[in-house]
């Protein structure tokens, strides 16, 4: 990968190293993932976006492989052929595999652009804008087809407005006493999207409870899986407040009854981690374009929640040796207490 002369001496900073590490970390499961759903596809259209996704996170982590042996940096061992068993039955349905790919596409987006803006060196740069560019164009492909096959929920329509106008009540920040004032266009569109990422997250953490091996992460997923199904039932009923339809249905029946795992527990484990961190992240974000306060306060209360549910299943990785370690600071103070012995 092509370099400027004058970065050629300069190393990796913790931002390039911290993003290189977790997108190799995402792109490995990616692979799993697809190459699994791969085994066990009839519609030829869904498998053709399938067989996209699975180039080009193939492509990125040969990337990210050739940047950091270049950086003499080493390769994370992220998740392999041992964390996925393609002789398993199939366990998702074909419409669940597009819903997935629409969902985990716009969520790798907004790491990706994040990871753009934290990043220095150009050659390094010029990968994530290429990742970018392709999940953008697979996005927007992957989207259509869910669309034309009926499968992707839009958010309800609002009125057009006769002419601007300029807040005057301070109601428009209410929302517990009072007159309360109707949904802002944004706010139904992220009480919309929230839902839906959550139905799908009930359906994949419902789907790994059925097929996990070890009781302690089994009870970790049978939890969760309550915790995304009251999730959902928190923005629906916002909706329904304003008379507004439900955002989304749950996706259940889009799983089968198989109990053979065609993952291991670790990589479960940690894809449903990573959706964790990605919705604390969206619940911020939609916290933030909510002036209303009994939104920020439901967002707020949804966050403590799903933190406190990471926290838990970060202490099953670690005490199952399953959290890789990402890249950290020296540290200073053991180094000093060592040369002082």
């Amino acid at each position: 990968m092509d370099k400027n002369k004058y970065e050629k001496n300069i190393d990796l900073t913790s931002g390039e190293i911290g993003y290189l590490w977790q997108t190799y970390q995402y792109e490995s499961v990616a692979i799993c993932g697809l190459t699994y759903f791969l085994q066990h596809i009839d519609d030829q259209a869904i498998k053709q976006v399938l067989e996209k996704g699975l180039d080009v996170s193939s492509k990125r982590l040969n990337q990210i492989r050739e940047i950091l042996t270049d950086e003499n940096y080493p390769i994370p061992q992220g998740f392999t052929e041992g964390d996925v068993n393609l002789q398993a039955p199939r366990l998702f349905s074909d419409e669940l595999y597009l819903q997935y790919l629409v969902h985990t596409l716009q969520m790798e987006l907004t790491f990706y652009a994040t990871a753009m803006l934290g990043v220095v060196k150009l050659h390094v740069q010029k990968f994530y804008q290429q990742i970018i560019k392709d999940s953008m164009k697979l996005e927007m492909e992957t989207k259509e087809l869910a669309k034309e096959k009926g499968l992707y929920v839009r958010s309800p329509k609002v009125p057009s407005p006769k002419h601007i106008e300029f807040v005057k009540k301070e109601s428009f920040l209410a929302g517990w006493f009072g007159e309360t004032r109707p949904l802002l266009a944004i706010e139904i569109a992220e009480l919309v999207f929230n839902a839906k990422r959550n139905a799908l997250g009930h359906a994949v953490i419902t789907a790994f409870a059925q097929v996990a091996k070890s009781k302690d992460v089994r009870e970790y997923f049978i939890k969760g899986k309550k915790i995304a199904s009251k999730h959902v039932e928190t923005f629906t009923n916002k909706l329904h407040e304003d008379d507004l339809a439900d955002a989304t249905s749950l996706l259940t029946a889009e799983i089968t009854e198989s109990t053979e795992p065609p993952f291991s527990d670790k990589l479960m484990m940690n894809f449903i981690t990573t959706l964790i961190g990605s919705g604390l992240g969206q619940y911020g974000t939609s916290m933030a374009m909510s002036p209303r306060r009994d939104l920020g306060a439901a967002y707020s209360k949804l966050m403590a929640e799903i933190a406190k549910y990471s926290n838990d299943g970060a202490e099953i990785l670690i005490a199952n040796g399953w959290m890789e370690k990402p890249p950290i600071a020296a540290d200073r103070k053991k180094i000093m207490k060592k040369e002082s012995e």
